[in-house]
């Protein structure tokens, strides 16, 4: 029987259409079940920059994975949605996800031009394939994007829709979402954009890198113009707005400057948040850190230690020329400057350049002080009983080391001679591992001193005599107290700051006595704010009293005489009442000086990053890190009025004359007024008949080691 050709093809639709629907369905159906579920979309949130803000709030760093910052549809300028309406998506509103017509439209143009020059996907597939899909171009990729769109329109209103498209996009240049590429763009917040700016964001997305405006204007500005355009024909924009909107010239470097100062506060502040909070959460659940960093502090720690390294390293050139040194070594240095009262940190600088080396000299490094160890010393001493006007021998001390204990064999006698009548027999007279012979600065020696002397001059003999006389344990314990944690070794050389620490707990550790006696521990965070706005932590101060307020006023006192007659005199360029000790190691290695106002507390350490490299014999710390201390405070306290240190209750005050010691008439020459804690001056007056004293003014230039 034969059928005619219309019964045979009506029969084939009749049986392979059902057949086909069925076998799309089962398709669709399965490729549906590997289809990642919209429901997380609830509580999306996209990776989020996180802000980091110094104590005035200004904006001094960002961490990130993608630059973004989520900013709400009703923020955004009516301008932005229109033009991303009107090039992206111009029946977003009215279409169920999909839009036919486009799909259509795209696709007859680009059978005409003979390549893909236009794309039908609506906004809502450009979301669904920024979130869940990969860019490659297959029917079962364009399945699944169809599938989560059709989900995201049935779970989610228009408004969400646009909103988190407008924050998820690329722009570009780093930045993700239309906040963020407001600022990097044109340096302002998305909703002051114009409609030129405007209608450039809009022009942006579909191919970030070429359209550019930055690396290709030409390209930026025809997309801008097609954005323009569209806009005028859809009615958002008149003609002449779209004239004027073409002739706004385009931005041409990016508006987000790198972070100007602070990278060693700053990434080491990066680094205790991923420690508390992890990497994710720091660099992408968008939190908000303000810190304690003043920037005008932080700018004049800058400026005042690279100034000063830099003339340092011209002064060396020669000298390194001469050894034949082809590429001479870099001078580093370290500053660290916090509030006496808080704690707070308000600038760091661990090195002199952050992208040479991110080693933090500031916080990690241990180095030896030198002689501002002396200052716990002493403080040992004024707690054992001790006073300012107490006398010190500055002669020469033999120490002779017999099974593994330091005895003190002479204070008349030069060593040789010492090891030459009492140890000929016993002992290599070159073996300096047996013999310790600490000596003076420029090798002289002064006779008695007072204490207030032997710290200003920063005598080494003293310091020896004084530790013998107080026990190094004891001292040790007082460096514990006010908050020095680096081992330190029980021996009399700790007194000449022979124990490695950090310039941070140094530091800190003076600013205990401008504050009264009260320790508090330095921190960096005063709170911190999540993308919700929950208060994730606030400083909560940690204060604790380990002095009383009249030993540390005494100890305030002894130190102003470093800086007003003594070491660090050049201290005196900060300009206001300051007091402070100059430290200098072993061959000139390191060199120091840690001082406070009675408002900031600051550090400065000058060195090689090898040890084994002298800065040379003329540099000490009053010669190179008391200037850039100086320097630093001068620029940090511009405009803050000045104050004098506080004195507490219970201090008397006395004039003394200042070879003997003793209470001296205000006439009495070189006599000068010192202070007490009640019930402790010298109740003897000086009887210049009955001394043979002779008297010698405090000088500038000595400096001890």
């Amino acid at each position: 029987m034969k059928f005619k050709f219309g019964t045979l093809l009506f029969l084939f639709f009749l049986i392979c259409v059902p057949i086909a629907i069925l076998a799309g369905a089962r398709a669709m159906a399965y490729i549906a079940k590997e289809v990642p579920s919209t429901e997380h979309l609830q509580a999306y949130t996209p990776n989020l920059v996180t802000r980091v803000y110094d104590k005035d709030r200004t904006l001094i760093a960002e961490f990130f994975v993608e630059r973004r910052v989520l900013v709400p549809l009703s923020e955004m300028p009516p301008y932005l949605i229109n033009a991303f309406l009107a090039i992206e998506d111009y029946n977003f509103f009215t279409h169920w996800g999909v839009c036919i017509r486009g799909i259509t439209r795209a696709f007859v143009h680009n059978i005409r031009v003979r390549r893909v020059s236009q794309g039908g996907s609506t906004i809502t597939q450009q979301l669904a394939k920024t979130l869940f899909l990969t860019p490659a171009r297959t029917a079962i990729r364009k399945i699944e994007e169809l599938i989560i769109t059709i989900q995201i329109e049935r779970d989610f209103t228009k408004e969400e829709i646009f909103q988190l498209y407008l924050n998820q996009i690329n722009f570009g240049a780093g930045a993700w979402g239309v906040e963020a590429a407001a600022r990097v763009y044109f340096g302002k917040n998305v909703s002051e954009l114009t409609l030129a700016e405007s209608a450039l964001l809009a022009a942006i997305p579909r191919a970030p890198s070429r359209y550019n405006p930055f690396r290709h204007p030409a390209h930026a500005y025809r997309r801008r113009a097609v954005v323009l355009r569209r806009m005028r024909d859809v009615g958002f924009i008149t003609e002449e707005q779209e004239r004027e909107a073409r002739e706004v010239p385009l931005p041409t470097e990016r508006q987000i400057q790198r972070q100007p100062s602070g990278h060693y506060f700053v990434e080491y502040l990066r680094h205790m948040l991923i420690n508390r909070y992890g990497f994710d959460k720091v660099h992408t659940q968008g939190l908000t850190v303000f810190t304690t960093l003043d920037l005008n502090a932080q700018i004049a720690a800058e400026a005042a230690m690279e100034e000063a390294l830099n003339a340092f390293d011209e002064s060396r050139a020669a000298f390194f020329e001469r050894q034949n040194i082809e590429n001479p070594p870099r001078v580093q240095g370290a500053l660290i400057a916090m509030d006496v009262h808080t704690g707070a940190i308000r600038a760091m600088v661990g090195g002199r350049d952050f992208r040479e080396t991110q080693f933090n000299r500031a916080v990690q490094a241990r180095r030896q002080p030198g002689s501002v160890f002396k200052t716990f010393v002493y403080l040992a001493a004024i707690e054992s009983g001790f006073t300012a006007a107490t006398l010190l021998q500055d002669k020469p001390m033999v120490f002779v080391n017999e099974r593994g204990n330091w005895d003190l064999v002479s204070r008349c006698l030069t060593h040789l001679e010492v090891l030459a009548t009492q140890f000929e027999d016993q002992l290599d007279l070159v073996d300096t591992m047996r013999v310790w012979t600490p000596s003076n600065f420029g090798g002289r020696f002064r006779g008695p001193v007072t204490l207030r002397r032997a710290l200003a001059s920063s005598i080494n003999t003293c310091a020896v005599e004084t530790i013998m006389a107080v026990t190094p344990m004891r001292t040790i314990s007082y460096a514990r107290r006010l908050g020095i944690e680096s081992p330190l070794t029980n021996t009399l050389s700790l007194a000449l700051g022979a124990s490695d620490v950090t310039l941070q707990e140094i530091t800190s550790a003076f600013s205990v006595f401008p504050a009264g006696g009260v320790r508090t521990e330095p921190f960096m965070i005063t709170r911190i704010i999540d993308s919700s706005g929950m208060v994730l932590e606030e400083h909560i101060p940690q204060e604790r009293e380990v002095l009383n307020p009249q030993t540390s006023f005494i100890m305030t006192n002894l130190l102003r005489a470093s800086v007003e007659a003594g070491s660090g005199a050049r201290a005196r360029g900060a300009g206001r009442p300051v007091a402070g000790k100059t430290g200098t190691t072993n061959n000139h290695t390191d060199v120091w000086f840690v001082g406070f106002s009675p408002e900031l507390a600051a550090g400065v350490w000058v060195g090689y990053d090898d040890p084994a490299i002298s800065l040379g014999d003329r540099q000490t710390g009053g010669v190179l890190a008391a200037p850039i201390w100086a320097n630093f405070m001068r620029g940090a306290l511009y405009g803050v009025p000045v104050q004098n240190f506080a004195e507490p209750e219970n201090i008397d005050w006395a004039f003394i004359e200042p070879n003997s010691g003793l209470l001296a008439l205000s006439r009495t020459p070189g006599a000068y007024l010192e202070a007490f804690i009640r019930g402790t001056a010298p109740t003897r007056y000086f009887n210049h008949a009955e001394t043979t004293f002779v008297f010698e003014l405090f000088t500038d230039d000595e400096e001890g080691f």
